[in-house]
């Protein structure tokens, strides 16, 4: 399992080749990579700056990792999370994990990224035109998230 988070851009071709690589049991990797968007709620975005918390969002994205290695057969993990000031285009997170089957990949690669979506500690603020403004939380995230809820 890797967990980072950082400031520099990350090597999509590279964190999902070491996935797999010299691992004959990975039959199948499913990633996620989110990127900043131009627009966002009808206003233009000029900049995204995304703060954490040191060290509690790392713990953090290892219990949602680890609970989606208990719930699935997954051979590896990858999830990095970028922070500071990035523009539109530019890559900010990657989920990508590997296990046998795609089913499972699939499965857990969508997990985690919804709980990483809800339960991280990570803030955005978004410059636009009109201003600069802290990004609120989404119900659509939420209700994502609660998909996976036992007994769901």
């Amino acid at each position: 399992m890797k967990i980072q988070v950082q400031t520099e851009a990350f090597d999509l071709d590279a964190e999902v080749a070491a996935l797999h690589r010299n691992n004959p049991k990975v039959g199948a990797v499913a990633a996620f990579l989110g990127l900043v968007r131009d627009i966002n709620e009808g206003q233009g975005v000029a900049t995204m700056t995304l703060e954490h918390y040191p060290g509690m969002t790392e713990k953090a994205l290892e219990r949602i990792v680890a609970e989606a290695e208990a719930r699935w057969a997954l051979l590896d993990a990858t999830v990095i999370h970028r922070v500071g000031e990035l523009r539109p285009t530019e890559p900010i997170v990657l989920v990508a994990v590997a296990s046998a089957h795609r089913e499972e990949a699939f499965a857990a690669c969508a997990f985690i990224m919804d709980y990483l979506k809800t339960r991280a500690p990570f803030w955005k603020k978004e410059t636009t035109p009109e201003g600069a403004h802290w990004v609120e939380a989404r119900e659509s995230d939420e209700a994502a998230a609660a998909r996976w809820s036992e007994g769901a």
